[in-house]
């Protein structure tokens, strides 16, 4: 038995979406052969009445504009000439004419695509082929308008229940670090309501692992790898355990490239090139050591006593992509830290920030600057000098991208108070 199925994706139902027949407004007629004094008994008798259509055996095959008529018979002579000659002579002879059925998205097109004369004039609504109603440009407009305020609204009703679900995704990990860091600073604002970036925590007995991650994108592709993202790390977690940071970005690469279908040279090109930049590190308590692998994100330390932020970049190869091999392999790089060290990561939302007198990016060494500026703050409150530092140099300046940073000072007994995301 021969069985046929197809990975297309299907339509969902559509928005209820109303149609010509919705605008037909019944209207006086007149016979094409009828004369021009009629016509002008008729755009008399109702002020109201923008044009008049014109049909033969109920089949409309004109419109007649007031304007252009009344223009046109208030010229010298022109009433004694045309009076008693057939509408035709004023007539248009190509109006838009449309199908009951017609959506409204589609008549809205098609009366762009006509000209200025059938917003102005109107359009003529049939039933196979039949007049049955005029409708005009302005109702249209109102109807085009009302539909795009609901598709709007389903929409952000959409959008804002996914924000939901994103926050809950990194609830469980803003909570272990909460309990697992007393001095420590987390900030996670998506540029739209919904964002590319997420951050991933968890604590074991002889140390903590911590994850920060900007995915292709922002707002609802951005969130959507995002979870893809997660659940990838989740797993090699799981398989690999969270100390060896390089290892586990090798399992996440080739899982995302598995799920997205992302394979360099497999006969067809892939449909997306999507992933992500990176930093995974983990901290083991008793030898005071931190092992970090970085995909084009880098980790900033600051020493106590010291004046020079150092900087660790490692790979310049994102996970996931298409151009990344199945086979990359990341390097994990292990520091052994003193009591009191700070540790901060961010996505490049904060470094690539255009603003500041030159429109220039933020970049990593005013990043650097601002950490020894205020390198003597609690973690928490380091973060929003931070942020407003940031939004400073932002100024007027359309954010660009996701902004997440971590920031900690090891070695301090939790007391469950640092910094919440915004």
């Amino acid at each position: 038995m021969n069985s046929h199925f197809s990975l297309a994706p299907t339509r969902g139902s559509p928005i209820y979406q109303p149609s010509a027949g919705n605008l037909a407004v019944s209207v006086p007629v007149v016979p094409f052969d009828e004369n021009n004094a009629r016509v002008l008994e008729i755009f008399g008798q109702h002020r109201e009445l923008v044009s008049l259509p014109v049909v033969e055996h109920d089949r409309p095959i004109g419109l007649i504009s007031r304007h252009i008529f009344m223009s046109q018979m208030s010229k010298p002579y022109h009433r004694e000439l045309y009076e008693r000659k057939s509408c035709i002579a004023f007539m248009d002879k190509d109006p838009l004419i449309v199908d009951v059925a017609t959506p409204i998205e589609t008549l809205g097109a098609l009366a762009v695509a006509s000209g200025d004369k059938t917003l102005a004039d109107g359009f003529l609504i049939v039933e196979q082929g039949r007049l049955v109603g005029l409708g005009s440009g302005l109702a249209l407009m109102r109807e085009l308008v009302s539909l795009q305020v609901e598709k709007n609204r389903q929409v952000m009703q959409s959008i804002d229940y996914a924000s939901v679900i994103q926050r809950a995704m990194l609830s469980t990990s803003r909570g272990a670090m909460s309990a697992a860091l007393a001095d420590a600073c987390l900030v996670w604002e998506p540029r739209d309501v919904v964002g590319g970036d997420f951050y991933h925590f968890e604590q074991h007995a002889d140390g903590w692992f911590a994850a920060v991650a900007d995915c292709t994108g922002h707002g609802v592709p951005g969130a959507f790898l995002t979870l893809i993202a997660s659940s990838c790390l989740k797993q090699a977690i799981e398989q690999c355990g969270p100390r060896d940071p390089a290892r586990l970005m090798g399992e996440v690469n080739r899982a995302m490239k598995r799920v997205l279908g992302q394979h360099a040279g497999a006969g067809k090109p892939s449909e997306s090139d999507d992933g992500m930049d990176t930093c995974f590190f983990w901290y083991h308590a008793d030898s005071r050591s931190l092992t970090t692998a970085n995909a084009k994100m880098s980790l900033f330390l600051l020493e106590p006593g010291s004046d020079t932020v150092q900087t660790v970049d490692g790979e310049r190869v994102g996970l996931g992509y298409v151009d990344t091999g199945d086979d990359m392999t990341w390097s994990s790089r292990t520091i052994v830290l003193a009591q009191a060290a700070m540790i901060l990561v961010c996505s490049d939302g904060v470094i690539d920030q255009i603003g500041g007198p030159r429109h220039i990016a933020f970049g990593k060494q005013r990043l650097r600057q601002a950490l020894l500026a205020h390198r003597g703050l609690p973690m928490a409150e380091l973060g929003r000098e931070l942020m407003a530092t940031y939004s400073s140099y932002q100024a007027q300046q359309r954010r660009r991208d996701d902004v997440t940073f971590f920031g900690c000072r090891l070695d301090a007994t939790s007391t469950g108070h640092s910094e919440q995301p915004r």
